[in-house]
């Protein structure tokens, strides 16, 4: 598997992998965020998950895969700290706001970090018309946060501290994706980065939701918990596993753009699972998402 992989690096069929990847990662990401927001307590959910992370990734990364060597440990130190403090910043935000205010403005804030990290670090540059598509993906993605501050009437009270919030972390989303890029492209064995990632970044939140269960009055019960835990583990291997693999196949700052594509479904999933109102102005502004992502695509 790993040497097919690697064998599709730099060609044609590896950019239209990384494509179906990325695009992967944004319906599976915003299904993810919805899990986090949705019934329990974010703090709580996102312990759950990371427990039930921790424990399916274990024995794939001790059996399944080369262990890491050398400063490959050090990578993985790195992405735990990173990831640790972006999980604080998205349960802040998350017991402050809307998912359909506090999202948008989170990943709207990655990408554009994220294309200047890559030119940064790896070297990647846009042709003009790509900036053009990140520019109109920009535009839809705050556009939708600033209508959704304006007219939205869940949690006004909190908002604007969830929306400061929201952009820090969205700084966190840049600084975790080119992280991430680095350190799977720096292993010679890319599934030895992603199962130790998986095994290492989930060590910290269950502990936090064992705190924040056991202060709780009255507690949740436990198996709709732990159901929520064990679908939302499945799906950050696949959300944060594929966007990973795309930055590893083809350009990082492409795959970050079109990730968050997931600010499209995001919404839809906020309208159609989490209740929050969705009207044509909305629906516009996720469109011209959609299009911005079109172009960063076809401009390349």
């Amino acid at each position: 598997m790993s040497d097919w992989l690697l064998a599709m690096e730099g060609t044609a069929a590896g950019h239209q992998l990384a494509l179906a990847l990325a695009l992967t990662a944004a319906v599976l990401h915003a299904v993810f965020g919805a899990l986090q927001k949705g019934m329990h307590d974010p703090w709580l959910t996102r312990g759950v998950i990371d427990a039930f992370i921790f424990l399916f990734a274990l024995p794939i990364a001790l059996f399944a895969v080369p262990w890491p060597e050398g400063t490959q440990w050090l990578l993985l130190g790195g992405a735990l700290l990173i990831h640790f403090v972006y999980k604080v910043g998205m349960a802040l935000a998350y017991s402050r706001g809307a998912f359909t205010v506090v999202y948008p403005v989170v990943r709207g804030t990655g990408p554009l970090f994220t294309v200047i990290g890559a030119w940064l670090i790896f070297g990647e540059t846009f042709a003009p018309m790509q900036w053009v598509g990140v520019a109109v993906l920009l535009a839809g993605i705050f556009g939708l946060a600033v209508y959704n501050l304006i007219f939205i009437d869940l949690q006004r009270d909190t908002l604007v501290p969830a929306l400061w919030i929201a952009l820090a972390t969205g700084g966190l989303v840049a600084i975790y994706t080119t992280y991430d890029a680095y350190g799977i492209r720096a292993t010679p064995d890319p599934f030895t980065f992603l199962a130790w990632f998986f095994v290492i970044t989930a060590m910290d939140f269950p502990l936090i939701g064992y705190l924040r269960y056991r202060s709780l009055s009255p507690r949740p019960a436990l198996r709709p918990l732990l159901s929520r835990g064990a679908i939302g583990a499945v799906i950050a291997f696949g959300s944060f596993g594929s966007v990973m693999l795309a930055t590893r196949l083809d350009k990082v700052g492409e795959a970050a753009v079109l990730r968050e594509t997931s600010t499209v479904f995001a919404a839809l999933i906020g309208w159609l699972v989490l209740g929050e109102t969705v009207g044509p102005r909305r629906m516009a502004l996720m469109a011209l998402i959609a299009v911005g992502a079109v172009i960063v695509e076809m401009g390349g």
